[in-house]
């Protein structure tokens, strides 16, 4: 039996760690043939040029799709879809995959989502039915779901939504997310690695830090990135604030000249645009607290046991574990949530995401599927009432 061509698209350096234990388990497979395109801020100077990591990784890129403008408005935004979905459709024509793989809820991975719908092209999504309701993320993950055909959500929740959409049952998968399984089986650094590898001393206490715009306010959320600075100043000089840039957002790089100014000022602050999966994961594991409004802190830390601090209405409507504190994106607010953080007991956190097994669980669906041509068509089920 001919192998099966499984094409997965990544875009950022978030998603590509998440994809990566995913990736791993396709190439060594003997059943499947990896196809794997790299597109958007993985092929940006700005954003590090991640297509690289990807490569040292020991993955062969079969295409690269170049969509992202030097824009960050919505106008540059959307052209920049328009511009992936022309890429895509090249690329897929050209590479004919049998499946395609995606994962959430990005600009690029909607641009993809839409050339493999017109060429007829079955599309596996992991993460659809989870819910930020401070971001268009919610419509475009919603949007992914509905020009999907098998359906790797996360959490039960997230599966009734996915139910609730008129997806059939019998394609929605609760698998867990891969972020889990990346964590398990990728060796950490020690902290004193870490802080030679990033170049920055730890101090007493230590923040991860990460914000990303918030895409459904008026300004984009730097009014609460704002308010995170301020609350910033008030810890002194024995709190280490490691930041990681925001993504490729509407008005992300406001945010991202904002948060240098503010490292250049503060001896104990650094910022760094891609830390990679290993680092990025290893300084989790290293600090005291996650802090900001990214996922990562929602979906990741709680496996370190890590207290997290998720700021203003980004991830609204998120499942969440007890290691979790939301507030609202004033100063007095964080501040306060940072302190609370700081002195909380996670021994007893379970993670809600899953148990680490996410990828095998996927492994067997894309398996036992027998013919990925007659997932294109699909019918509306209506949800039990």
């Amino acid at each position: 039996m001919s192998k099966r061509r499984i094409c997965v698209v990544t875009g950022t350096r978030a998603e590509y760690g998440l994809l990566l234990p995913l990736l791993q388990a396709l190439k060594v497979d003997p059943a499947f043939e990896l196809q794997l395109i790299a597109t958007a801020a993985h092929l940006s100077p700005e954003f590090g040029l991640t297509y690289r990591i990807i490569e040292e990784d020991g993955f062969v890129i079969d295409a690269k799709v170049e969509m992202l403008l030097s824009s960050d408005t919505p106008v540059g935004i959307a052209k920049s879809i328009g511009l992936g979905t022309i890429g895509f459709a090249d690329a897929f024509d050209r590479l004919r995959p049998d499946l395609l793989v995606l994962l959430g809820d990005r600009f690029e991975i909607l641009a993809a989502a839409q050339a493999a719908l017109i060429a007829r092209l079955p599309i596996a999504h992991i993460g659809g039915g989870d819910t930020t309701e401070g971001a268009f993320d919610e419509a475009i993950r919603h949007s992914i779901t509905k020009m999907s055909h098998l359906h790797f959500v996360t959490n039960q929740e997230s599966a009734d939504r996915v139910l609730q959409m008129g997806e059939d049952a019998a394609r929605v998968f609760v698998v867990g997310t891969p972020g889990i399984d990346l964590i398990n089986g990728i060796e950490l650094l020690r902290r004193a690695e870490v802080e030679k590898c990033i170049g920055f001393k730890f101090r007493q206490k230590n923040l991860l830090l990460t914000f990303h715009p918030v895409t459904l306010q008026e300004d984009y959320g730097l009014k609460e990135f704002e308010s995170l600075l301020t609350a910033l100043d008030r810890l002194d000089g024995n709190y280490g604030l490691i930041f990681t840039r925001p993504n490729a957002d509407s008005y992300g790089r406001a945010i991202a000249k904002r948060l240098d100014r503010f490292v250049a000022a503060h001896e104990n602050a650094s910022v760094h645009t891609s830390l990679g999966a290993q680092m990025y994961l290893s300084t989790m594991a290293s600090v005291d607290a996650v802090v900001g409004n990214s996922s990562s802190g929602l979906y990741e830390a709680p496996t370190f046991q890590k207290p997290t601090v998720d700021i203003g209405e980004r991830q609204s409507g998120r499942l969440r574990a007890n290691s979790v504190i939301h507030c609202e994106a004033y100063a007095e607010d964080i501040y306060a949530a940072i302190i609370k953080a700081l002195s909380l007991d996670c021994s007893d956190t379970v993670n809600p995401y899953g148990d680490g097994h996410s990828v095998p669980r996927m492994l067997a669906v894309l398996k036992s599927t027998p013919d990925y041509k007659a997932l294109v068509k699909k019918r509306f089920v209506r949800s039990a009432k």
